[in-house]
């Protein structure tokens, strides 16, 4: 588990294209350029653990491309001590970004395989989440709501109306809504039944699993 001035220095460069991409606050940037990318990948795909592009990691999931990762960090608006639940715990990389931004993180992992290793080794790296848990994502945390943000890391065919209740009034969900390509949407809530829902273009993610029924 080394990370040499070779990767601070990719993690620059990394930084930089989504800075050009259009990423903007410094916090987001900042988190990108600290968290060690290489060390959440297949070693066979080291190589590539800069590059602003999405691979693939265990149980047919992928790590997200970083610009992604900053995007939906950045629509969230994180100040220190927020609460956010991630729905797709998959590498971590998302969780460990949340982290290094402050945020008390509930994630949900559905791949029991992925659950596992992640739990196991994002304390390594020092990223500790408040609770990691291996369950449907559609049906968020009940038990730890309201959340000030939500963040959805897979593509959902539709918006789970769970993750909408669990938003404490002004909290946000950052939702990639679709089949085969999504629309990043985002719901502010704005009081107990009304939500305002803006759309920001579009992403292609792998697809949101759970009991649908």
């Amino acid at each position: 588990m080394k990370d040499t001035f070779k990767h601070k220095g990719l993690r620059q460069q990394l930084v930089n294209i989504i800075e050009a991409k259009g990423i903007k606050d410094p916090k987001v940037l900042k988190a990108i350029g600290k968290i060690p990318r290489h060390l959440f990948m297949d070693s066979s795909f080291l190589d590539h653990a800069y590059q602003d592009k999405a691979f693939p990691i265990a149980a047919d999931q992928t790590i997200s491309q970083p610009y992604t990762v900053a995007f939906q960090t950045e629509l969230l608006k994180i100040k220190p001590g927020d609460k956010i639940l991630e729905i797709g715990t998959g590498s971590g990389y998302q969780t460990a970004v949340l982290c290094e931004l402050g945020a008390k993180v509930y994630s949900i992992e559905r791949q029991n395989e992925l659950f596992k290793k992640t739990s196991k080794f994002l304390p390594k790296l020092g990223y500790r989440a408040k609770k990691l848990v291996f369950g449907d994502g559609y049906l968020g945390l009940e038990e730890e709501a309201p959340f000030d943000g939500i963040i959805v890391t897979a593509g959902a065919p539709y918006v789970p109306k769970p993750l909408l209740s669990q938003l404490k009034i002004g909290g946000r969900l950052v939702i990639p809504v679709g089949d085969d390509i999504q629309v990043m949407t985002m719901f502010t809530r704005k009081g107990p039944k009304e939500y305002e829902q803006e759309e920001f273009g579009e992403f292609r993610f792998v697809p949101l699993l759970g009991d649908k029924n």
